[in-house]
């Protein structure tokens, strides 16, 4: 159930970065769930690979170059699904960002922190 919640979380915060990103597009809340799928597949497989093969130079930059992998990832999405456009690399650095912090803020509203004690 909370996957289920969290995946819809994400899609909203695709939704909602048209309006703070003018050069992303979203077709409907429809395209929002299937990318907002793709793009947690995509960070749970390929992310972990480019990480590791990336590790001298995300070094190198003290890590700030996970913010290229991201906002490459991003892109590619934009690129692999029709309903979901980032225009280029800038706006796909933003909107990764903003995604990001986005779904961190829902999520921690909506879902609170679970404490164990």
């Amino acid at each position: 159930m909370r996957l289920l919640v969290v995946w819809v979380i994400n899609a909203v915060a695709l939704f909602v970065l048209p309006y703070l990103v003018p050069s992303i597009y979203i077709r409907s809340f429809g395209s929002a769930m299937l990318a907002a799928l793709v793009l947690g597949l995509v960070n749970a497989l390929i992310r972990p690979v480019l990480v590791i093969l990336t590790l001298p130079v995300t070094l190198l930059t003290l890590g700030l170059f996970i913010f290229v992998i991201n906002a490459l990832l991003f892109l590619f999405v934009g690129r692999l699904l029709s309903g979901f456009v980032v225009e280029g690399f800038g706006s796909a650095l933003l909107g990764s960002i903003l995604y990001s912090v986005i779904s961190w803020l829902l999520a921690s509203l909506l879902l609170g922190e679970r404490r164990g004690y």
